[in-house]
């Protein structure tokens, strides 16, 4: 699917599609961390199963105020605690599947907002 933000002066997912995610038409088949002010890094996990407490306390060390968790092909929540270090700082999380939240992060970035998308991006079936 093709996506084109409002605004294209912060960084954007371009396209998504099973499997892999563009930010700025650069295709990625990994999963990956991604924010409006410009972060991009790959996230060390290939499969929900991989996810620990670990990987969102990390995610609690950006600035941020929203965390949009993309949890692969289907809707899945992680444990409460997983979360804990983002809400201990006040940090806002939306779980949706990865599409949804490649969708939603645009929406936001493209209003100027500060979000971090962390993106699972499953191989497709």
């Amino acid at each position: 699917m093709k996506i084109q933000p409002d605004r294209m002066d912060v960084q954007a997912i371009t396209a998504h599609g099973p499997g892999w995610v563009a930010v700025d038409h650069r295709q990625f088949k990994e999963s990956l961390v991604l924010s409006s002010d410009g972060y991009l890094q790959r996230w060390n996990c290939d499969r929900f199963e991989d996810l620990g407490p670990e990987h969102f306390g990390a995610l609690a060390e950006h600035d941020c105020e929203l965390v949009i968790f993309g949890s692969g092909n289907r809707l899945r929540f992680v444990h409460p605690q997983w979360t804990a270090a983002l809400l201990q700082r006040r940090i806002g999380i939306e779980t949706m599947d990865t599409a949804a939240a490649c969708r939603t992060y645009n929406v936001l970035a493209g209003e100027g907002r500060k979000v971090l998308a962390a993106l699972l991006v499953e191989p497709s079936a």
